[in-house]
Formats: structure tokens, C-alpha cells, sequence
């Protein structure tokens, strides 16, 4: 039965929704309500629940399983049954498989290479202590997580290994299969290795070493063809990391490493020593990498290795393999059915099979090195004209058989569906090369594999999966790379195995959330403007002035970045206008005026506005505070203003009547200077200002002090003495540097005795 959203499981798994579909089980993301955490469930399938062997395979997987506790192997956390339902509760890991991964980047650095095998090995070692032994290591059972980390996944398809175990019927897809599985003999940790070294090689090298028409001509390679090595096609790789592939995947078990730690020690090394000497390989494979550059064949197993394996010649291995690759090895039997052993195999010359065959020892009792069989040579003096006619006609009947064999097959479930035939839209796909056949051979009624659609138009992928009786259910999400309206992914992927009515995820694009500047026409803006037109897109906007002979001031030169997404920075670049040489304001404060003229005729400036104040403290003609201040970059020809003193007031005669006033209060500085006054100081003073607007009159009470912005400044006097006799005034703070009044008191003054 179909799990839909909101379902709970033991009052406790709220099923969230599908996330993939195999021969025999449903996955679903699911909340655990009682730990709080996501998990992964994996739900036996309804037509398989009222099967013993399936149900007892199902609990025998999570069993195999549950036992690893490991950082780079995907957990399982419980085995459930309940009612009808058989579930296994695992963790949920979200990220991207290692085969999408190498189809993103074509092919994988050493260096990347190395770290995730490490990861993988480590993972594979620590099943392998516990007697698991994974027996599907392919890149599709890899998971690279967000964080980085690399875990293996199914080893619910995994099975103990105990010392009685004598053989297990080939298990994993083919194109990483090792020689042993895939003839149906003993399967150890070996075999596992195998399958590593042939993920490690398309990791570097972006392909798979064996390729073929069919997953008989696939498995086959494994058993007789040479592995190119992978620095045919990558000059560049470390000899280490390719010394280490070969040793993996050598075809006989005793040539490749004894234990996946092995392997872990040796990648650890290829870190750090790019020779590779340190890798214990068999004395013929340097031969064999020398052999492949030049172009050479070696064959790894002889034609009479291959007649001895169990005994059969090439027809019954073709036989077998088809049988053994023909089924979904998800919904295998708990025990592998044997080859009929009361049905002799048909038998044909070894020097009829794939590539024309090869010259020696073939058939049944065939006469070595004359490339011919089917009669045995029992010494009884037979011609060769008989033998000639007896080899034909027997090797004219098995091809007959075979060919009958092979249209019954085909006749009873379509046990071929690997041709390269084309297909309608929306058609069932035919399996890919790496993709193992359902039941005995083929499909049930109910299923198919699935379309591929990414890339197609949203409206064009509906059709196509409509006329595959399959429902879309689309998610949009933002992408740099694929247009907007196209389809970014799809889940189940293309080529698996899914039900009639089911439902695919499909990820539909947005196109790129980015906001592009070049279609704002922000050049053409000034820097205010363009400020303003960013902030309104919710960007937030630097400023930076930039020299410019070509670009007006205040127009905008350029901008980072040109594409920004929502929220985003963007530092923008404007004119200062053409490069002019500045000189740094002199220090006129306390120097005589005749000076302070001098100082800045050196410097190519001249006299601004100048006033006269008296002062008690600073000598009658000197500079007592300067309008701009000292070391300000300043164009050539510009002007500074400037106070000269008149000396302290000379009173000419006593006033008939004393006017005295008071105050206290106190200044905060940081009401001036604002954020960061306490890093910033300023140099003030304090005067007493009568007379009139026109003809104003000071008296200075403090002098000029500096003073850290931060402080506050206390104007607190208690006896201020009228300077013209007069009863009003007002006290006022001076900035030194730029002589402004900064803080203005009214004052008022009273008659004194």
C-alpha cells in the first residue's frame, strides 16, 4: 500500500513524502516525532508482503545492517512490523550520489579521488569486520552529504559471511561487478575491492573500463578483457593512485589487496608519495600498463582458465551469466537457484566466441592449439574429414539451440531489454547498461523503467510522463545554469524501475534569482542615484570615489558584482573625476601672521578670510585657529581662513558700575562628533562675546584644550565680568581647528557693588 503524507507509523514516524522507489520497497522521508530528527523509511512493497522468502530476506537485510554503527556507512536505526507493513527505519542523509557528482564535474582530481576512496574504504572496512561484505559498491551507493562527508549506502542488501558459506549468486550492477560474481563463484571482501577500484577509476578517469552492448558482453569483459589503465586517458595521474586502482581490481582475488584497511594505508600514502612504490603489485603490472599505452592486448584469463571454471566452456558461462545478470538483485531469493544439473550445457568452441574468438584449447576434448572442438579424441583413429564434419555440425546445432533458447526467453518476459532501439516519448525506457532486469528477466505488468525529462519544457515533460501513466509532482527552485520553465531534475531517476500511476519529482527552473545590474542601466546613473535605484532591490550599496579622466565626477565607473543575488552586495565605483595633485594644509596655529602667509605661499595656497580676536594666552599678530586643519589634502591655489590675536583687552578706564554673571553646565562632545567619538578628539575653546553682530567683542575664558570626543566638557564659571559694561552676552565653544562655534550659552549679566 501507498503511504500518503501525514500517515504515522508506531504513533511516531509522520511520513513526509516519497522519495524513491525499488523492485521491492518504497522509501518515504519521514519526521521521528519522538527523537525530533528526519529519517529515511524503506517499505517493503504489497505484492511482496504475503511472501515468507521475501518478507525473511527483508528482515535479514536490516539485520545484515543494523549492526554498523559508522560515520561513513548510512544507519539503520529499527525493523518494523506492523501489521501488514515490513519497514526498516534508516538514516536520512541529504546530498548528491557520487555518480550525479562525477556527472557534474566529468571526472574527478586525484586528490578529490583519494579522499572520497578513503572515506568509502573506511566504510567498507568497518562492514567488513562484522563479516557484511556489501556486495553492490558502485558510485550510485555512495552519498557525498552537504557537510562532505562520504557515506555507502544499501548494505540492506548485504548478507553475513560465515565460514560455511561456499558461493553467492552475482549480486551488484555490472558494470562494477567482480570476475567472481559475476560467474556466480565464491564472493568474499575481495570482491568488494574489485568494485572500489572500478568506482575509483571513473572517478579519475570520468568512464567505466568495461563497456559492451549487453550486460553478458559487460561481464564478460570483467572475466577476459585487459583494464586499460587509467593514464591512457589521465597522463597526469599520480603513479600511486593508478598502481593502487589495478591492485584492486586485478581479475584473480589473490593478486588484489587481502583487506580493505590495506587500501585505506596505501591511499593515505598516495597523499603524500606520488611514485607508488609502496604498492605491492604482481610482477606483471607494470607489463600490462606498458602493454596498453603502446596499444598491445593482454589477456588476463586464457581461454583455458575460462574452460575451467566450473568446469563449463564459453556457451554454459554465456548461459549462466545471462541468468545471473538477468535478475533484479534487489528481489532475489533468499538462496541462489542452482544451474539444472541433469541439463548438459550446450558446448561451442572457444574459437567462436566474442571478438572471433581466440586460437587453443576449445570445446570438449578439442586438440590444443588447432582452435577446434566439439569431438573428443578418443585415439580411435577417426579422419580428419570425420572430425571436420563432426566439429561443423555440432557447433551448426548449438548455434540453433542457443538461438532457441534465446527467443524462448524473450517470448516468456523479455529477458533482452538492453537493445538501442528508439522510443515514442513517454514509452517505458529500456534499462541502461548498469541497470539490472526485474524478477526473472523482466518487468511485471504493473511496472516500467522511468522517462527521462530533464531538460525538456515543463509543459512537454507532462505530456511525456502522462502518456507513461506517471504524475508529475513539480518543486520550483532557482539555477544559474539551466533556463527558466526547463526541467532541472528529476526523482526517480531516468532508467529506474517504477510502478504504472506512480509519482516522479521533478524540479522545475526559475531561471537565476540573481538580479543582473547590466539590465538596470546603472552606468548610466550617477553615484547618488544608482545608490538609491540598488537599495530599493534590497542590495545593500558601498560607495567608493575612484579617479577618472574619462568618466564625469559623480558619475558611477563600473560595479561589482555584475549579477547579485537578493539581499546582496554591491560595491559601486565612482568618479572623482580627472587626477589632481593635492598638498597638505600647513600648520599656521601660533605662528606670527607674517609666517602663516609664507607657510602658504610654499605650499601653493593663499590667504582665506581672516579675522581678529584678543587673547590673553596667545601673542598679539600670531594665528590663534585656522579654518581648515592641518595636513587636509588640498588643490593647488585653495584658501585657508585663519583668527589672528590683538593681545589680551586693554581696559582704558574702570567701569563705573561692575556687571558680573555665572554659569554651570556641562558639554557632551559626542553630540558633535557622533558614533566613534571615543577614538576621535577635537581641539576647543571657551570666549565671552559682546558688542553687536557687526562690531562683536571677545574675551577669551579657556583656552584652546584637546579633548577626546567621548568626554564631557564643564562650562562652569562663577564670576564672568562684563567686557563693555553691558548686561547681556553669551558664552561661546570654539572648534580651534575649523573656528566654528559649536555650542552658543546666553548669558546674562547684574549690577555688582
Amino acid at each position: 500500500m501507498m503511504l500518503r503524507p501525514g500517515t504515522f507509523l508506531q504513533d511516531r514516524y509522520e511520513i513526509l513524502e516519497q522519495v524513491g522507489s525499488g523492485g521491492m520497497s518504497v522509501v518515504y522521508k519521514a519526521q521521528c516525532h519522538k527523537l525530533n530528527r528526519m529519517v529515511a523509511i524503506k517499505v517493503l512493497k504489497e505484492e511482496f508482503c504475503n511472501d515468507s522468502n521475501f518478507v525473511s530476506k527483508f528482515k535479514m537485510e536490516a539485520q545484515a545492517a543494523a549492526g554498523l554503527t559508522h560515520p561513513n556507512i548510512v544507519g539503520v536505526y529499527d525493523v518494523i512490523d506492523e501489521g501488514k507493513l515490513h519497514y526498516i527505519v534508516m538514516e536520512l542523509v541529504e546530498g548528491i550520489t557520487l555518480k550525479n557528482y562525477i556527472a557534474k564535474k566529468g571526472r574527478l582530481e586525484p586528490m578529490e579521488t583519494i579522499g572520497i576512496a578513503i572515506q568509502v574504504a573506511q566504510g567498507i572496512a568497518a562492514a567488513h569486520e562484522q563479516h557484511i561484505i556489501h556486495r553492490d559498491i558502485k558510485p550510485q551507493n555512495m552519498i557525498i552529504s552537504r557537510d562532505g562527508k562520504v557515506k555507502v549506502a544499501d548494505f540492506g542488501i548485504a548478507r553475513a559471511v560465515s565460514a560455511q558459506t561456499l558461493s553467492s549468486a552475482a549480486m551488484g550492477s555490472v558494470h562494477y561487478i567482480s570476475p567472481e560474481q559475476a560467474r556466480g563463484g565464491f564472493s568474499d571482501e575481495r570482491s568488494d575491492l574489485y568494485s572500489l577500484g572500478i568506482t575509483m577509476y571513473e572517478m579519475v578517469t570520468g568512464r567505466v573500463p568495461y563497456e559492451g552492448e549487453n550486460t553478458v558482453s559487460i561481464a564478460l569483459a570483467h572475466l577476459e578483457d585487459a583494464m586499460v589503465p587509467p593514464s591512457v586517458y589521465v597522463p597526469a595521474i599520480p603513479a600511486s593512485l593508478e598502481r593502487i586502482i589495478l591492485k584492486c581490481s586485478e581479475k584473480k582475488p589473490e593478486r588484489r589487496y587481502a583487506s580493505a584497511n590495506e587500501v585505506i594505508a596505501d591511499l593515505r600514502k598516495a597523499l603524500v608519495q606520488s611514485d607508488g612504490g609502496y604498492v605491492q603489485d604482481n610482477p606483471r603490472m607494470q607489463d600490462r600498463i606498458q602493454e596498453s599505452r603502446m596499444g598491445g592486448e593482454t589477456v588476463q584469463i586464457s581461454g583455458e582458465e575460462l574452460s575451467q571454471i566450473k568446469g563449463w566452456n564459453r556457451s554454459k558461462l554465456e548461459l549462466e551469466l545471462t541468468r545471473n545478470l538477468a535478475r533484479d538483485f534487489d528481489e532475489e531469493a533468499a538462496t541462489r537457484r542452482p544451474y539444472p544439473e541433469d541439463r548438459e550445457p550446450v558446448r561451442i568452441s572457444s574459437n567462436t566466441g566474442r571478438n572471433g574468438g581466440r586460437n587453443g584449447s576449445g570445446g570438449r576434448g578439442g586438440r590444443p592449439g588447432t582452435g577446434r572442438g566439439g569431438s573428443r579424441d578418443d585415439g580411435d583413429g577417426a579422419s580428419p574429414g570425420i572430425e571436420r564434419l563432426l566439429a561443423g555440425a555440432g557447433i551448426l546445432v548449438a548455434i540453433i539451440i542457443v538461438a532457441v533458447l534465446i527467443a524462448v526467453f524473450s517470448r516468456l518476459g523479455g529477458l533482452f531489454h538492453l537493445g538501442t532501439g528508439s522510443r515514442e516519448p513517454g514509452a517505458a525506457t529500456e534499462a541502461p547498461a548498469d541497470v539490472t532486469l526485474g524478477g526473472e528477466g523482466s518487468l511485471s505488468s504493473t511496472e516500467l523503467y522511468m522517462p527521462g525529462i530533464v531538460g525538456l519544457p515543463e509543459d512537454a515533460a507532462e505530456a511525456q510522463l502522462k502518456e507513461a501513466f506517471i504524475t508529475m509532482k513539480r518543486t520550483y527552485a532557482y539555477f544559474d545554469d539551466v533556463e527558466k520553465g526547463l526541467v532541472a531534475s528529476q526523482d526517480p531517476e531516468e532508467g529506474e524501475i517504477v510502478q504504472k500511476g506512480g509519482t516522479v519529482n521533478v524540479v522545475i527552473s526559475n531561471g537565476s534569482d540573481k538580479i543582473d545590474l547590466t539590465k538596470l542601466g546603472v552606468k548610466e546613473l550617477d553615484g547618488a542615484a544608482a545608490e538609491q535605484l540598488l537599495t530599493s532591490k534590497g542590495l545593500v550599496v558601498s560607495l567608493t570615489e575612484e579617479e577618472s579622466d574619462t568618466v564625469e565626477k559623480g558619475r558611477v565607473i563600473r560595479y561589482e558584482p555584475e549579477q547579485v543575488p537578493a539581499g546582496g552586495a554591491v560595491k559601486l565605483f565612482v568618479s572623482s573625476g580627472p587626477h589632481v595633485d593635492t598638498v597638505p594644509a600647513p600648520y599656521l596655529v601660533g605662528k606670527p601672521e607674517e609666517e602663516a602667509i609664507a607657510l602658504l605661499a610654499e605650499s601653493g595656497l593663499s590667504p582665506g578670510d581672516t579675522s581678529v580676536q584678543s587673547s590673553a594666552e596667545v601673542p598679539r599678530g600670531s594665528v590663534i585657529s585656522q579654518g581648515i586643519g592641518a595636513g587636509t589634502p588640498l588643490a593647488p591655489g585653495s584658501k585657508i581662513s585663519y583668527v589672528v590675536s590683538s593681545g589680551p583687552e586693554e581696559m582704558t578706564a574702570a567701569p563705573k558700575q561692575r556687571y558680573v554673571a555665572s554659569i554651570s553646565e556641562v558639554y557632551d562632545l559626542s553630540n558633535l562628533i557622533g558614533p566613534g567619538a571615543g577614538s576621535s578628539s577635537v581641539t576647543v575653546m571657551i570666549r565671552l562675546r559682546q558688542g553687536t553682530d557687526s562690531d562683536p567683542v571677545y574675551k577669551v575664558l579657556t583656552s584652546a584644550v584637546t579633548i577626546k570626543g567621548d568626554v564631557l566638557l564643564p562650562v562652569n564659571y562663577t564670576s564672568i565680568e562684563s567686557i563693555d559694561g553691558t548686561d547681556q552676552g553669551c558664552l561661546e565653544i570654539v572648534d580651534v581647528d575649523s573656528g566654528a562655534v559649536i555650542k552658543t550659552y546666553p548669558l546674562t549679566f547684574f549690577a555688582m557693588d
